[in-house]
């Protein structure tokens, strides 16, 4: 009896010791494999609910609204629409400040994209807008302006030799200083363009909504199609600023510009050709002008944008400030100021202080 007491006791103490060294080996390898000691294997991930409300540090809110407007460039319907809900879901979920006002933003972005894909349009001609202004390219058949407009911008559009190479409005957009303007190329307007001959009522309602006209006419030849559609655009009531773009001007006569000069006295004649990369900045050029927009470059935490703000003449530290950001503007009491409008470099100025093309604004709270 003795003796069997003796083992039952001996076998408790084995079974004992095998449980206490089997949950020591468990702990030794939980550390091992928290550690990476050798031999070991990663532990799986944690739940993610573990991590519920740790989140990658979000993109600042300024540069966020300038990459949304880059991705949205050229996108219309569907494709517009997922990309609008791809930048939402990149927003921090907060419900005040800068991304509050982003989420606004893009959520008006998207009804008003839902709301342009319901609607029919009576002309079927209208040209959606985009950038800081919209110009009209337009002229006589066979113009130049296709191979104009694919010079100016990254487009590529079909030209020929032969008239009504475009049959349809074609946009595109250019960088000019920095700002993105987009330019409209209409179809050639002939003689009854007003009366709706070859369609040119719908047209012209494209040319009505434009911000400025550059009406093209090709050098060395008659200037009696450029002519037509001046007097086809006076009879629509159509008053724009305007330019004439003096096209093909690499194979004009030497006589062919002081002919078109006399022939146009009222508005500024800019010679260009499509093979010329000065003569295409002078154009540029001359866009920006007719736009009556500024370029204010604002300047943070010592750096310059390179993109900057487009507003209009006669715009003061105020406006800038508001531009950056709705709060900003509340509580900016000035700038310091680089450019034209500083009588020298770095001028700190008021809120009402005007500013001029190309300024750099660094604004002061």
């Amino acid at each position: 009896m003795a003796r069997g007491q003796l083992e039952q006791k001996r076998l408790i103490r084995c079974f004992q010791l095998s449980a206490s060294e089997e949950a020591a080996g468990q702990d030794a390898n939980r550390f091992r494999h928290s550690f990476g000691g050798v031999g070991s294997r990663l532990l799986p991930a944690p739940p993610e609910s573990q991590w519920e409300g740790v989140g990658a540090m979000p993109m600042p809110h300024r540069t966020f609204a300038q990459v949304a407007k880059r991705r949205l460039v050229g996108k219309e319907g569907t494709e517009r629409v997922r990309m609008i809900r791809s930048l939402m879901s990149e927003l921090p979920d907060y419900k005040n400040g800068p991304y509050a006002d982003l989420r606004k933003w893009l959520e008006g972005e998207l009804d008003r994209t839902r709301v342009r894909a319901k609607v029919i349009h009576r002309d079927s001609l209208s040209v959606r807008r985009e950038g800081a202004a919209q110009i009209a390219f337009v002229g006589p058949p066979n113009a130049g302006k296709s191979s104009l407009l694919q010079a100016l911008s990254s487009i590529q559009i079909k030209t020929g030799d032969y008239a009504f190479t475009t049959l349809r409005p074609v946009p595109a957009l250019t960088r000019i200083g920095g700002v993105l303007v987009q330019l409209v190329e209409i179809p050639g307007l002939i003689e009854g363009a007003n009366e709706d001959r070859g369609g040119g009522r719908a047209l012209l309602g494209v040319l009505r909504s434009a911000d400025a006209i550059v009406f093209c006419g090709a050098l060395g030849e008659s200037f009696e199609g450029l002519r037509i559609v001046r007097a086809e655009v006076a009879a629509a009531r159509i008053d724009k600023p305007a330019i004439v773009a003096a096209t093909k001007a690499d194979d004009a006569p030497g006589d062919a510009l002081a002919r078109l000069a006399a022939a146009e006295p009222d508005l500024e004649i800019v010679p260009v050709s499509v093979l010329d990369d000065v003569s295409l900045d002078r154009l540029r050029e001359a866009i920006w002008q007719l736009t009556g927009l500024i370029r204010v470059y604002p300047k943070r935490d010592g750096k310059v944008d390179e993109e900057p703000f487009a507003l209009p003449i006669g715009a003061t530290v105020a406006e800038v400030a508001d531009e950056i950001h709705h709060e900003l503007g509340a509580v900016c009491a000035g700038a310091l100021v680089w450019g034209k409008s500083a009588r020298f470099d770095g001028q700190r100025v008021g809120r009402a202080h005007v500013v001029a093309d190309s300024d750099i604004v660094e604004i002061i709270v």
